[in-house]
């Protein structure tokens, strides 16, 4: 049995480690993943495209979208009624969204430099600057639920897209997803470590150790069904 130290899920290598060990990301997935490149690039615009439809389909989603996004310099909406996939501001943040896909496909797995970028994309949703060119920008907060929904939706139409892909064969298919669906599934982790806080241990009872304040507890309540058998008996 394999022991993990809680303590070590802290730090970034560690956990990553943990991460693909646990779903068993090897270097067969990331070399998969690396083969779809010719065809995931061609899947990308509309992956995007749909992406943003369905994120300008609930305001809850939308108003994200409405401020002034960092490093975007022309003209903001004014309201929800503007967005739509053809506004600048909309085809700015749709950039990124094509450059992470890109990097999905072309990073090297085993560089620790590729799971510090993919925590960096958790990080800077979080309202905390991910990155350095973001330091002095205004801050960008995006709930935990809204990114968890994204990375499923997004895995979603990677499945659709290569399942229905005519020039692949099952084999091919199978592995493209897999090493694709242990991926996004790393980095829903990354996101729920800078969104959820960890549990804390629970304090000792007025100094008494928890194990005797149950036992304690136990006896008493046991206690209390013999007297109350006692009594009924007595009766």
């Amino acid at each position: 049995m394999q022991h993990i130290e809680p303590s070590s899920l802290s730090d970034l290598e560690s956990r990553v480690s943990y991460l693909k060990a646990f779903v068993g990301f090897t270097a067969a997935d990331a070399q998969a993943i690396h083969a779809s490149k010719p065809v995931v690039a061609a899947l990308v615009p509309g992956i995007v495209d749909t992406v943003y439809r369905k994120l300008l389909s609930f305001d809850i989603t939308a108003q994200s979208f409405v401020p002034r996004q960092t490093g975007y310099d022309g003209d903001a909406p004014a309201s929800l009624k503007e967005l739509d996939l053809e506004h600048p501001q909309i085809k700015f943040r749709m950039s990124f969204l094509r450059g992470y896909l890109v990097k999905l496909v072309t990073m090297d797995y085993e560089e620790a430099a590729t799971w510090e970028y993919l925590d960096k994309v958790a990080i800077m949703h979080t309202g905390v600057p991910g990155f350095a060119h973001r330091a002095k920008k205004p801050s960008l907060r995006v709930e935990y639920v809204h990114m968890g929904l994204l990375l499923g939706y997004v895995m979603d139409l990677l499945l659709s897209s290569v399942i229905e892909h005519p020039d692949l064969d099952e084999q091919t298919k199978s592995a493209v997803l897999r090493g694709f669906n242990k991926v996004i599934w790393i980095q829903n982790d990354l996101f729920a470590r800078h969104y959820v806080a960890e549990p804390t241990p629970a304090p000792k009872a007025y100094g008494m150790n928890r194990n005797i304040l149950f036992y304690g507890v136990g006896v008493i309540a046991v206690l209390g069904w013999l007297r109350v058998s006692y009594q009924h008996w007595m009766v």
